[in-house]
């Protein structure tokens, strides 16, 4: 056998392998990727529908929080918060404790609904719960012991008409804000 002979068959069958190989290869990888960008586009597809459809199912969940941290401050706010609490003959330090115990036992039923809320709507909320307790802590700690429901009262109103804008009325116009941006 001759050895270019031999070096010219190799190739020869080398070129003959590539002539099915190489248009093979071709349709493969064409194939590879019209299939890789199909499965890509229809997942991202489907992730789009499922956060529209979490979306859809979470935003009247995420609203009635807003509509019930709204509710919650306007109900903490001094003088609704005494109107309802107030009874008559009540003392000083009886309406204080029936206040403070009020703004809390409010403030923890609605605390399942800081999940739907941002971090600083929630802190406003908290915010405001916190000054509104000290406003009549502050206001009952400014009388003498045998000071009357009445009087802590009419403390707490007097203190409240000092303040610029009611801790209360803060968080709420920030909520207000919020859902309107949000939603």
């Amino acid at each position: 056998m001759n050895p270019n002979n031999a070096s010219s068959d190799t190739l020869s069958m080398i070129l003959e392998v590539l002539k099915f190989l190489l248009p093979s290869a071709f349709v493969f990888a064409a194939g590879y990727l019209t299939v890789k960008n199909f499965l890509d586009t229809e997942t991202k597809r489907r992730l789009a529908e499922i956060r529209l459809a979490n979306q859809n199912a979470v935003t009247p969940m995420r609203l009635q929080a807003y509509e019930r941290m709204a509710i919650f401050l306007e109900r903490i706010n001094p003088n609704i918060l005494i109107t309802r609490v107030h009874k008559s003959g009540m003392s000083a330090r009886l309406l204080q404790s029936e206040l403070t115990k009020m703004i809390r036992t409010e403030f923890e039923h609605n605390l399942s609904q800081q999940i739907y809320m941002s971090n600083h709507a929630w802190e406003m909320v908290k915010t405001a719960k916190e000054e509104i307790t000290k406003l009549v802590n502050v206001a009952a700690l400014k009388l003498p012991d045998t000071a009357t429901g009445v009087d802590l009262s009419h403390m707490i109103l007097q203190i409240s008409q000092q303040i610029d804008k009611m801790p209360t009325q803060v968080a709420l116009e920030y909520i207000k804000k919020e859902v309107g941006q949000v939603f």
